[in-house]
């Protein structure tokens, strides 16, 4: 009885730690790992991000998401443990460049949010431009000329309700909305913010103070 007892006083506080910690996982933040170049050279392959799922997002805000359902061909995975735990393999880190209800468009060189040229000094003039543009049709598009590609949302205008018009900063390299359209809100997992040890302050300014 005084084993069994013993067992217990230790396995108890083991098993009340790990429900708080699971818990401030899925509702506080969680930690994430950038995987790729496709948001250089403001977040490189393997650096560690905090994910803050109660953060507002905002227009320049960098965000992860569970990119299943998204990109058709982020692969498909809804284990319970392995989504609590981080490591279903298909999280996206991308920018949200569109908001509900904006119109997107890529005009000479420009990125414009409803009609008007929006700040993008978080990338170089080379992303800004040419990497900015869409393979499948290089030079200008908007969202109704994106999205004759994609599988949802064709003939779209704006940024749905509920949704998220999202690039990658290294653009000529990034799988992002141009490719395959919007995030769902529902597929955010929280608004990204980069650690001041593993950063200069040029990127904590392009990721941390943007968001």
């Amino acid at each position: 009885m005084k084993t069994f007892k013993s067992i217990f006083s230790w396995i108890i506080p083991i098993v009340i730690g790990l429900a708080i910690a699971l818990l401030i996982r899925q509702f506080v933040f969680t930690m994430a790992r950038v995987d790729g170049p496709s948001m250089e050279p403001n977040l490189v392959n393997n650096e560690r991000i905090i994910a803050w799922r109660q953060a507002k997002i905002k227009r320049n805000s960098v965000i992860v998401f569970n990119a299943s359902g998204v990109d058709p061909d982020a692969a498909a995975n809804t284990s319970f443990t392995k989504r609590i735990l981080g490591t279903a393999g298909t999280d996206y880190v991308k920018r949200v460049v569109g908001m509900p209800g904006d119109t997107v468009a890529f005009q000479n060189g420009k990125i414009l949010i409803n009609g008007k040229v929006v700040d993008q000094g978080y990338i170089s003039k080379t992303e800004q431009r040419k990497g900015t543009e869409y393979e499948a049709q290089p030079g200008n598009w908007d969202l109704k000329s994106l999205s004759t590609n994609w599988s949802k949302d064709n003939g779209a205008m704006k940024v749905p309700q509920g949704k998220y018009f999202v690039l990658g900063d290294h653009r000529s390299v990034s799988n992002d909305s141009r490719y395959w359209g919007f995030v769902p809100q529902d597929k955010v997992i929280g608004v990204v913010k980069t650690f001041p040890w593993s950063t200069t302050k040029q990127q904590r300014e392009n990721v941390n103070d943007r968001s």
